[in-house]
């Protein structure tokens, strides 16, 4: 499928009164930002660059997790790039990124891609901005770029071993049965945009549309499923060492400028990983938002925006 031309199935359509009688679906006018892509050996990574700051601006590199996109990020894309260079990419599989069958779909790959990412883009003096998976991937490319980053905002994330792993999640596991309904029916992804919100009803129709465009198809969900299938479940678990390693380099983030951002109502993310980042970090800005949950930035978007800006605005101080 041509990754610039997706649609989910039975969108809201809005008429596009500008004299030509376009058809759009609602979700793209929220996010209707130049897609950009960066070749990953023979496949493409899409992210999005948006920056209307004339001369040099420090970079946000925004991060996402599973099983969303770039497209988690389009409020926080408008509300920065003003003074940002704003940046939110697609993990191979995912969003407009190519979603190849045959890949090797799991986080040490991720991460690698996300590093290309940064190198080609030359960012220096960025802010790591992640949610869910994004936190690992994310906090794994800044330990090995380290002079790179110079602040990190968090949203419902983990970076270590989990210390549990949901019960709705492991049966998404489970063998033929977990992946018929996650890669076949979509229930996944379906089944985030109503419980990683708290709004009643799950995420407004057009919104949800948004978050499942891009997997419309047994073949656009194979990452998805990847990457229900690398949490690992014990040491034994390729992906657990990775975690460990992860877990044990997040001392060393500890003289950076860091704004923890949580849903405290999240049932996958809950509160005991942002207690555990702070073990890590007792330093860290925690703004807890007790009403919202996995999908914060959803939930409370005024009180995301609010706190983003003020740790952004006192902490730029030496930026460049």
């Amino acid at each position: 499928m041509n990754s610039l031309a997706f649609k989910a199935a039975h969108q809201t359509e809005v008429t596009d009164h500008g004299g030509l009688g376009e058809k759009r679906y609602a979700w793209e006018k929220e996010f209707d930002f130049e897609p950009n892509f960066f070749p990953v050996d023979s496949v493409r990574m899409h992210f999005v660059d948006q920056c209307n700051v004339v001369g040099s601006a420090n970079p946000i590199l925004m991060v996402h997790g599973n099983p969303t996109w770039s497209f988690f990020y389009r409020r926080q894309i408008r509300e920065l790039r003003d003074r940002y260079r704003t940046i939110a990419v697609d993990h191979i599989g995912c969003g407009r990124s190519d979603k190849p069958i045959d890949y090797p779909y799991c986080l040490e790959t991720h991460i690698n891609n996300l590093c290309r990412l940064i190198d080609e883009l030359d960012l220096n003096n960025a802010v790591l901005m992640a949610h869910d998976w994004g936190g690992a991937i994310g906090l794994g490319a800044l330990l090995r770029r380290r002079e790179r980053f110079k602040r990190i905002v968090l949203f419902n994330t983990g970076a270590f071993p989990p210390p549990y792993v949901p019960l709705r999640i492991r049966i998404c596991r489970w063998p033929a049965v977990g992946k018929m309904g996650v890669q076949g029916l979509n229930l996944f992804a379906k089944a985030a945009v109503k419980m990683a919100t708290e709004q009643p009803g799950g995420l407004p129709i057009d919104t949800a549309q948004g978050f499942l465009a891009p997997y419309d198809s047994w073949g656009n969900r194979s990452a998805i499923y990847h990457f229900v299938k690398d949490i690992p479940l014990s040491p034994r678990h390729p992906t657990w060492p990775l975690l460990q390693q992860i877990e044990q380099g997040l001392t060393s983030l500890g003289d950076l400028p860091i704004q923890l951002i949580w849903g405290m109502r999240d049932w996958c993310f809950r509160p005991q990983c942002l207690e555990r980042f702070q073990q890590y970090w007792p330093q860290a800005r925690v703004c807890k938002i007790e009403t919202a949950g996995h999908y914060v930035v959803e939930d409370a978007p005024g009180q995301v925006r609010d706190t983003v800006n003020q740790f952004l605005d006192e902490t730029r101080t030496g930026q460049v």
